[in-house]
């Protein structure tokens, strides 16, 4: 709680600081306006923020949504099968040297123009952070207490299910608290290439037109989706393991 107010305090400190600045060194509004502007149009435009910023939504939360099964699933298999992590893994990792937005125009092309491929933009964002946090997290398991139950005569798949994919939940809720936040981030990309709606789709229109205090109310609108997907992940986090944020007091 003290770490939310201090937080709070010196987000408010940054708008006076912000506001002050602008108004003294007195910048033009266009390059950059004063927070008080970017509130009015938050108000005055809030209907049309939220009709677009429900489509984002909808785009990041269901890539986030893929990413989980997806990378479960492909960690999953990876530690039952290590020869097929072993072949995976440094595919996993090179990928990453690939940016999105290179791959975006392609997914565009052969999946349309709709929230399918918005979906799986932010999906391919989200993918490697958690796949990675749970494969990290698996490796990390008490190797003793695998080793105990096979002896008792556990399965390689009760092992895995009992005892390794337990002791990566922390990891995977690491993994996922950081995906949720970037999920925005990657429907918003999805939007930049090619929509009709969604938040993406506004911030290119206001940039073009020179409207910088619409642009940050656009902007402010993806930060706080972005910081409530990550909140949200953190309360599930919660719930699921109590004990481990017991623990951490």
């Amino acid at each position: 709680m003290s770490g939310c107010k201090g937080a709070l305090g010196g987000l408010a400190v940054f708008i006076a600081v912000w506001e002050l600045a602008v108004l003294l060194a007195g910048i033009p509004k266009y390059l950059l306006p004063p927070p008080s502007d970017v509130l009015v149009y938050i108000v005055r435009d809030y209907q049309l923020i939220i009709l677009h910023s429900a489509y984002t939504l909808a785009a990041a939360v269901s890539g986030l949504l893929l990413a989980v099964a997806a990378g479960l699933l492909l960690a999953l298999a990876m530690d039952y099968w290590p020869s097929l992590e072993s072949g995976l893994y440094p595919l996993l990792v090179v990928s990453q040297a690939v940016p999105i937005i290179t791959l975006a125009p392609l997914i565009i092309m052969w999946l349309g123009y709709g929230l399918l491929p918005k979906v799986m933009v932010a999906g391919l964002i989200c993918f490697f952070p958690l796949t990675v946090s749970v494969i990290g997290g698996m490796r990390a398991s008490d190797r003793e207490l695998s080793d105990l139950m096979r002896v008792m005569g556990a399965s390689r798949w009760q092992v895995l299910w009992l005892a390794r994919l337990p002791a990566a939940m922390p990891a995977f809720f690491s993994g996922l608290k950081i995906s949720a936040a970037y999920s925005v981030m990657g429907a918003v990309i999805g939007e930049w290439l090619g929509s009709s709606s969604g938040l993406g789709v506004i911030l290119l229109r206001f940039t073009h037109s020179y409207q910088t205090a619409r642009v940050l109310a656009a902007v402010t609108a993806i930060v706080v989706m972005s910081l409530l997907l990550f909140g949200l992940s953190e309360l599930v986090s919660r719930r699921v393991m109590p004990w481990h944020h017991r623990r951490q007091g």
